[in-house]
């Protein structure tokens, strides 16, 4: 009897780790879209972008696509000085989906507020003038902890 417990005990053991590392893997996670978001909100487009690797690509809400952490920066500085200068974001995680050990899907939805004006061929999704998107991330863990390899933003509109 205590050998069979001893044996459920040891296989189970790396289930129980799995588990709280995966949690621990969420939260981290969702404190790097957490941090992201403060920096939109102080129009910082180094710190909005240092959780991308070096490499990593994101397509913006009209379909551009910015190849690297250096030009996903620039844009980000290029908005924070212009149309977004007053902006604020206010993010939601909707869901996190583990790929694997080291890699990640989440899928947030961003509301953001207080903007000078929209690009060319956006609108509000909302009344009251919120824009609404759905921004995935496909996420790596790395030694120095989760970093965004890729991204894509895309507007929630209504349907007709």
């Amino acid at each position: 009897m205590h050998r069979r417990l001893l044996v459920s005990g040891l296989l189970l053991a790396p289930l129980a780790c799995s588990h709280s590392s995966e949690a621990n893997g969420e939260a981290a996670l969702r404190s790097l879209i957490a941090k992201q978001a403060e920096a939109w909100n102080r129009h910082d487009a180094h710190a909005w972008s240092e959780p991308f690797l070096e490499q990593a690509d994101f397509v913006n809400i009209v379909g551009m696509l910015f190849e690297g952490r250096a030009q996903i920066e620039k844009r980000h500085a290029d908005l924070f000085a212009g149309i977004f200068s007053k902006s604020r974001v206010a993010v939601t995680v909707r869901k996190v989906v583990s790929l694997g050990a080291t890699s990640a899907l989440v899928e947030t939805v961003h509301e953001l507020r207080d903007y000078t004006r929209l690009p060319p061929g956006l609108q509000p999704s909302d009344a009251d003038g919120t824009l609404r998107t759905r921004l995935k991330y496909v996420m790596t863990l790395t030694p120095d902890g989760w970093r965004i390899a890729s991204a894509q933003n895309t507007a929630i509109f209504k349907l007709p």
